[in-house]
């Protein structure tokens, strides 16, 4: 097989895994009222619920884009990342649940989270050393 089937297959993997952010960031941005209301429920106070989803879809969205069409995916990807590990702690602290149920669904949650985290931390090192294919820009930080 030549480069083009494994750039193909690279590319397939970076849109599937955007999937999820750039689908969540349109729901932060079109549904704030009530994902606020969730984000007030885990005791998001500071910033303000409403802003905090807001800022959140835009983070997503931004970092979303910049992994898919490699615009600066160093930065989007390790972005992510750090968005990942506080969403994961600030919105899904298992260990607070008393529910057995809760706690469960919660730890899934958290999870989910941090295995993205790793996976964008992968992709951060991809973009940084500029492995990555068929990208708009290299990394905004030059690896060497």
């Amino acid at each position: 097989m030549d480069n083009t089937f494994w750039e193909l297959v690279i590319f397939v993997g970076r849109l599937l895994f955007v999937f999820l952010f750039i689908g969540s960031a349109i729901g932060h941005l079109t549904q704030t009222d009530a994902m606020a209301g969730y984000a007030e429920s885990r005791g998001v106070t500071a910033p303000p619920p409403k802003l905090a989803v807001q800022i959140s879809g835009i983070a997503f969205l931004a970092a979303g884009v910049s992994i898919l069409l490699g615009i600066w995916g160093d930065i989007g990807s390790l972005g992510l990342a750090v968005l990942l590990v506080i969403t994961a702690v600030m919105m899904h602290a298992f260990w607070k649940e008393t529910d057995p149920m809760a706690k469960q669904m919660e730890m899934v949650a958290f999870n989910k989270d941090i295995a993205l985290a790793g996976a964008a931390l992968f992709l951060w090192v991809y973009f940084h050393f500029d492995l990555v294919p068929w990208t708009i820009t290299g990394p905004l930080f030059d690896a060497y």
